[in-house]
């Protein structure tokens, strides 16, 4: 698992290194059937990943290899679920606030996740059994998993008293979200709502710099899954507000 989990983190640092190579230039924009932006830097970070993770021989699901059939991908029991480039809008508007998802899912539950911020070199990693960590400026892969984690800070953070804190889209924020945050002041008197776009609201929340992130507005699962596992591994859960049941 720790081999598999230094992988992971290699890849997605090697194409967090091909999207800040795209960001940099004067790059066109696509939309994809579904409306959504596509950019030459979401293809290159893929690739990347995809022969950064030939060597597991896992299989990979990606946002921008999801033409896999279900028929063919309902039999797999473990595969990595990657979105190369969560937050193209984010990029797209060049605010840094997009990131680098790879998750293992065993059994349709992630076990492992790592999420890489290529604008600020910012690492989060973990799983089920290591726990989680935040690594705030990361080396580049020199090194190994030993040497991250002790370089690392242990999720959640403690860093003290502050009002209850609510994190919502960068880009989506839908009148449920709204509506939920009204309730949650009715209740507590004080809430602080902080903005933040791709899967670092889910980091957020993880490293305890906010109590919830609410989502209302349609996602997927390559959006979350890392986010879930680096949860998981820091003692907290993502759950379907319909169910309560974790995701």
């Amino acid at each position: 698992m720790n081999t598999l989990l230094e992988t992971a983190i290699f890849a997605a640092y090697q194409a967090g290194l091909e999207i800040i190579d795209v960001y940099g230039s004067a790059f066109d924009v696509e939309l994809k059937d579904d409306k959504t932006p596509l950019t030459e830097a979401d293809k290159r970070a893929h690739n990347t990943i995809a022969k950064g993770l030939a060597s597991t021989a896992i299989p990979i699901l990606s946002e921008e290899g999801k033409e896999i059939s279900y028929e063919e991908r309902k039999g797999w029991f473990r595969f990595w679920m990657v979105d190369p480039l969560d937050g193209t809008k984010e990029f797209v508007k060049r605010n840094g606030e997009f990131t680098v998802n790879i998750a293992l899912i065993e059994n349709g539950t992630p076990v492992m996740g790592v999420i890489y911020v290529p604008v600020t070199r910012t690492l989060y990693f973990g799983n089920t059994e290591l726990g989680s960590f935040k690594l705030p400026e990361f080396n580049g892969g020199v090194g190994d998993l030993n040497e991250w984690i002790s370089q690392g800070r242990k999720l959640p953070i403690d860093e003290g008293t502050r009002t209850y804190t609510v994190v919502g889209s960068r880009s989506h924020l839908s009148d449920e979200t709204k509506a939920f945050v009204n309730k949650i002041t009715a209740e507590r008197g004080e809430v602080t709502m902080v903005s933040m776009g791709s899967s670092l609201k889910i980091c957020l929340v993880a490293e305890g710099a906010a109590d919830i992130y609410p989502r209302f507005a349609p996602t997927m699962e390559w959006d979350t899954a890392a986010g879930h596992a680096i949860l998981k591994g820091a003692g907290k859960e993502l759950l379907d507000y319909t169910t309560n049941a974790p995701m």
